[in-house]
């Protein structure tokens, strides 16, 4: 590519800048969540489950959701999970974060980083699916699959352009 002309931007392309705006946004909804968790005290969330289920939002209360929302909020309230994910989502929240702002400023060495990092991510998400039948994991990991693809592929597109530019130079 010569210096001054710029490609339209393919279906491809958009998809990835969506898929990054999402991905800032939602990193920066885990860290305010972290936040949220860490202050919230365990009974408040436990209260908040009991009332939607009790209240039957959730269809029957014996029904698989709400028998998953009182495990789950019987669960965080024990002291593991609650910092398990307080970590977890602060964690995973700045290093979405941190790679995103770098890809937005296109920094090659940050895409090959942020596929490796989502790359772990996947893994663990579906190693703690597995062991805690979350039913959010595997759609998380199935997600962020799509945009290590996206990642990738925008890694390679950004590689040919500056070799090509080089190569005019």
């Amino acid at each position: 590519m010569t210096e001054g002309v710029t490609h339209k931007p393919t279906t491809t392309d958009k998809l990835f800048r969506i898929a990054i705006a999402i991905k800032g946004l939602d990193g920066g909804l885990q860290v305010i969540g972290a936040l949220v968790l860490a202050v919230t005290p365990p009974a408040v969330i436990s209260g908040f489950a009991h009332s939607i289920v009790t209240r039957d939002l959730l269809g029957d209360q014996s029904g698989t959701l709400a028998t998953h929302l009182s495990k789950a909020a019987a669960d965080f309230t024990g002291g593991d999970t609650r910092v398990f994910a307080i970590l977890y989502l602060l964690l995973h929240g700045i290093v979405k974060l941190a790679l995103v702002i770098a890809m937005l400023k296109k920094i090659l060495p940050a895409y090959p980083i942020a596929a490796v990092v989502l790359a772990g991510f996947v893994v663990y998400e579906v190693w703690r699916a597995i062991h805690t039948h979350s039913i959010a994991l595997p759609f998380f990991a199935a997600l962020d699959v799509v945009i290590i693809v996206l990642v990738l592929r925008e890694y390679r597109q950004l590689r040919r352009e500056r070799q090509e530019t080089s190569a005019v130079e």
